[in-house]
């Protein structure tokens, strides 16, 4: 798991207004664009893509640098099914 900017993205790749907290980024052939997805016990919403795929996940923080203070890590991550 990584973290990206909103200072670098306006728009997601499935249409949706980008939102901290709740957008994230993952490849839509794993996990499909509006599905909740629970990290770490917080619900976010797969909106956005990048050129990472597989089980890569991309949460949208206030800016690049905050992103790079928060890092990369592993976390235990529940797909909400309908």
């Amino acid at each position: 798991m990584t973290y990206y900017g909103l200072d670098i993205t306006s728009a997601t790749a499935s249409g949706a207004r980008p939102q901290i907290g709740k957008t994230i980024g993952v490849d839509p052939n794993v996990i499909p664009y509006g599905s909740i997805v629970r990290i770490d016990g917080k619900s976010y919403i797969a909106q956005d893509t990048c050129s990472y795929t597989g089980n890569h996940i991309d949460i949208l923080c206030e800016s690049e640098a905050r992103a790079a203070e928060l890092g990369t890590h592993m976390a235990e991550v529940e797909i909400k099914e309908d």
